[in-house]
């Protein structure tokens, strides 16, 4: 399993809070993982110059088509500026049409306990992806 380790763009002054995102992303097929992967090393680059941004990893599990991101800002604005920019803007709309699932979750912690763990932040995904599927069958919005 590919891993790109915990980076740190900017060192969190140690008493403030952070927002933690993790994400899950499965492609439909086993042809869309390079152009996924590809893409997803445009965006680490991103990452890692992105003001706001206390830490990011990536893990990439080819062979099951999906790819999962754990990433630690500053606040909410500081992330949002960053998915709004490119090349991140322009890989979610490319890459929209070969998805086949995706999952967010988002929760505040304290800074200087970062990294968060790759286990919390599954134990998190798989949390949110059950509750989605729950809202799914059930038709209501997901979100």
């Amino acid at each position: 399993m590919p891993t790109l380790p915990w980076t740190v763009p900017n060192a969190p002054s140690g008493h403030e809070t952070a927002l933690i995102m993790a994400s899950r992303f499965e492609v439909r097929s086993f042809k869309d993982v390079p152009r996924f992967f590809f893409h997803s090393l445009m965006v680490w680059r991103q990452v890692r110059k992105a003001p706001g941004a206390f830490g990011a990893s990536l893990v990439a599990r080819p062979l099951k088509r999906t790819f999962q991101t754990l990433s630690a800002w500053e606040g909410r604005e500081q992330l949002t500026t960053f998915v709004k920019a490119e090349p991140h803007r322009s890989t979610m709309t490319s890459m929209r049409p070969t998805m086949s699932g995706s999952t967010f979750v988002f929760w505040d912690a304290d800074a200087a306990q970062l990294p968060i763990s790759w286990a919390e932040a599954e134990r998190r995904i798989d949390e949110q992806a059950a509750k989605d599927a729950q809202r799914d069958a059930q038709g209501e919005p997901t979100g």
